[in-house]
């Protein structure tokens, strides 16, 4: 599409009740990021409450209209995505404004390939839209869905601010409490607004064209009750006390949203166990001592999965609404006949939502414990789905899947009107997203976090089979050997297959870790505009057979930089490392005083390299060596300018290529948490989550 069109969703696609709108950029550092937010109009183009307002703060409509999804990494960054269901929109909205904003002094300008797509229930993408002439503005429109005539349309809008997501809100008329300047904030500056459709035109706020406003200082974060349904409330650790009868209820003033991100987490109480003794194993709900075999594995995971998504909705929405699945009542049902040729098929479950009367249906096949999927099962459930006008096959196993290269090939009858969606989850992603919601984000009672809590031990166990992605392929040893005696060629095919289990192993790390902390955790895909992610493997291949190193780059929220990890493959070792940059202001000693006192518990085998202008290195060494003496990072030419400094750490990779003890996965996994446990925490900013008062 281009700037100021409009189309028709029923014109593009028959499944556009419930719709994917994806929010994409990538950055040229791999440090810029956005935030999503949405925003619900009614016919004078103001929202109807402040609820009508979601953003991070307020993700989830009550009614599952609107669900802002998180991010989800790209081959050339990343991805926000929001799920819509149109049938659930209330009647008096008639448009959805779909925006992004940036924090602080960031401007959209400095991002590359900014973008919104927009997906139907089977997945298939309808529309793309590019946004080209982004500068200096804080937050950009990139679209709306508005209705003409009982069906829904799409516009690309591609409109910027100046006053980041406050202005953006208040301009909608959302009352927002950031700042006490925040009113003086709220004009707005516009790239420039494209034709509408001829049915209306698009009305935008007409406020005249200002100068950027100055980022405002940010306020620390006040406590605040949004006058907008609560979809994730936390868990109280103790009751609150009755209020007497004949006592009045206290006469709550309404608050407004607040742009400053906050953070709900669950309390932690150390409860003493009243075991005899440490041998006593707690009884689990789910219990995997009696798995013995594969199909017991796969049986029992499925059942346990989909038993507790069925119950607990706020886990089940989450795993469903990316695959375009509306907000409503959820059964699940396992080992379910349904007839095929001469032979009936039984998937391993079924999901069934129900929302007004019409009903959203998805087959599920489950593998556990490293075993593939069969494509011709596969197959045969896409075919049975077709053929049932059910909306989705979704496939389960350890794999990660990756964009552009599919775990199975499926073939699509081109003939047939109606379309299935093919979807991958790894077992990974479910323990992440449980993570999420018990430790981090919060459930709606007691009972809920207790099976999110029963779900988990279950999954982690290692009886369980759901381990995730843990082995990096039958390639790993012949392309280890090859590198070791110079004898692996360029164009090799294993080369190429040992990056893919890298790329996936990378993504699970992110996974793990991002549950651990409750932040985002995405890997860095520094490739070009439009590169074809195939292309982008192939050429990664290329460069392992010339010089034996794996390379990956995690960007972790709220953290000075990007998490480097390097395996070279002909030493055995691993790197993990992060560079900070150089203070703006002050002295070169004092910093490097400063960065001492800073990693004061750091191990003492940290190396830490100066980074210096020009093509000369600066000075490096151990923090054992440079705690005495930290003038020693400092350059013995006074006139070259410090840029930053590189710590790192090195340790020995596993030889195997599995999950063992001994294996390259647990080596990996181990090498990451370290260097977080160990050197990230102690630097600033990555220990608490990053505030601002308006963006």
């Amino acid at each position: 599409m281009i700037k100021g069109s409009n189309v028709s969703l029923t014109a593009l696609s028959e499944n556009a009740g419930s719709v994917i709108v994806g929010l994409g950029w990538s950055s040229p550092t791999g440090e810029g990021d956005a935030d999503v937010s949405v925003l619900l109009l009614d016919g004078d183009g103001k929202v109807r409450s402040d609820a009508d307002f979601y953003f991070y703060n307020h993700p989830v409509a009550a009614d599952g209209s609107v669900q802002l999804l998180g991010k989800a990494p790209t081959d050339n960054g990343s991805e926000d995505r929001i799920s819509f269901d149109l049938t659930a929109v209330p009647s008096d909205v008639e448009r959805i404004v779909i925006a992004a904003s940036r924090y602080r002094d960031a401007r959209f300008g400095e991002l590359e390939d900014l973008r919104v797509t927009l997906a139907d229930a089977s997945g298939e993408i309808l529309l793309r839209f590019a946004i080209d002439d982004a500068d200096s503005v804080s937050a950009v429109i990139f679209g709306e869905l508005y209705r003409r005539a009982d069906e829904w349309k799409f516009r690309a809008v591609g409109q910027g601010y100046d006053t980041g997501l406050a202005g953006l809100a208040m301009d909608f008329g959302v009352d927002v409490d950031d700042a006490e300047d925040t009113d003086s904030a709220r004009s707005a500056t516009v790239l420039e607004d494209g034709d509408g459709d001829g049915d209306e035109p698009t009305d935008l706020p007409a406020t005249p064209a200002m100068p950027a406003t100055p980022a405002m200082p940010a306020t620390p974060a006040m406590p605040a009750t949004p006058a907008m349904p609560a979809p994730q409330a936390t868990l109280e650790a103790v009751p609150a006390p009755r209020r007497p009868a004949d006592e009045a209820a206290p006469k709550e003033a309404a608050a407004r949203p607040r742009t400053a991100k906050k953070k709900i987490t669950l309390p932690k109480v150390a409860v003493k166990s009243l075991a005899e003794n440490e041998s006593w194993r707690q009884a689990r709900l789910f219990p995997v001592s009696a798995l013995k075999s594969d199909r017991d594995r796969e049986m029992r995971a499925t059942s346990v999965l989909l038993s507790v998504m069925a119950q607990v909705p706020e886990f089940g929405r989450r795993l469903t609404a990316a695959f375009g699945a509306p907000a409503g009542r959820m059964e699940t049902f396992t080992e379910v006949s349904l007839p095929h040729g001469d032979t009936p098929r039984r998937p391993d479950g079924v999901i069934r939502v129900e929302r007004a009367g019409k009903l959203w249906t998805a087959l599920v096949e489950t593998k556990t414990n490293g075993n593939p999927l069969k494509a011709e099962q596969v197959q045969a459930y896409m075919d049975i789905a077709a053929r049932r006008g059910y909306e989705a096959v979704i496939t389960l196993s350890n794999d990660v899947a990756l964009e552009g290269t599919p775990l199975v090939d499926v073939k699509v009858d081109g003939r047939r009107k109606h379309k299935v969606a093919l979807w991958h989850l790894s077992w990974a992603e479910v323990a992440h997203q449980a993570q999420m919601l018990i430790r981090h984000e919060g459930v709606g009672n007691a009972a809920h976090a207790w099976l999110l809590q029963e779900l988990l031990h279950y999954l982690q166990h290692e009886n369980s089979g759901c381990h995730g992605f843990q082995n990096m392929g039958p390639a790993w040893v012949p392309v280890r050997n090859g590198i070791d005696d110079e004898t692996l060629c360029q164009g090799d095919p294993r080369a190429l297959e040992v990056v893919e289990s890298w790329e996936r192993l990378v993504r699970q790390v992110c996974l793990r870790l991002g549950g651990e902390l409750g932040q985002k955790v995405l890997p860095v895909q520094r490739s070009r505009r439009g590169e074809d992610p195939r292309a982008r493997r192939s050429l990664l291949a290329d460069r392992l057979c010339q010089d034996g190193r794996l390379h990956a780059e995690l960007r972790i929220e709220g953290t000075p930089g990007v998490l480097a990890l390097s395996a070279d493959l002909r030493t055995g070792k691993l790197r993990t490392s992060m560079e900070i940059p150089a203070p703006e202001q002050g002295y070169p000693l004092s910093w490097a005083k400063r960065l001492v006192r800073r990693l004061a518990e750091a191990p003492a085998d940290l190396h830490v390299e100066t980074l210096v202008d020009g093509d000369t290195g600066g000075p490096r060494g151990t923090l054992e060596r440079l705690r005495p003496e930290p003038g020693d990072m400092l350059p013995k030419d006074s006139g070259v300018r410090i840029t930053g400094f590189r710590l790192s750490l090195f340790k020995g990779m596993g030889s195997g290529r599995g999950n063992a003890e001994s294996g390259f996965i647990r080596s990996v996994d181990d090498a990451v948490q370290r260097f977080y446990t160990t050197v990230v925490v102690h630097l600033d900013g990555a220990t608490t989550p990053r505030r601002a008062a308006v963006r």
